[in-house]
């Protein structure tokens, strides 16, 4: 799957948890950027993600992320 098919999904999913239909991501997006992704919401982005892509991410994976850019690069290596 190419990386950019991976941001455009991982967009989706973010999307429908967040409830924000206008949400657009990018690598450089963090937290910081998306009032609504706080901590619970972070849990739950990372769960609908698994169960989307159908992957397990380890605490490690996602502890070292900084950005979107390293969830995806993180979704690509395991697909």
């Amino acid at each position: 799957m190419e990386r950019t098919d991976i941001l455009n999904q991982v967009q989706d999913v973010f999307r429908d948890e967040l409830e924000l239909d206008d949400l657009v991501l990018n690598d450089e997006t963090t937290a910081d950027d998306v009032e609504e992704w706080d901590s619970l919401s972070h849990v739950q982005l990372v769960v609908a993600l698994e169960k989307h892509f159908n992957i397990k991410f380890t605490s490690r994976e996602i502890l070292s992320w900084d950005n979107v850019g390293d969830l995806v690069d993180c979704i690509s290596q395991k697909l």
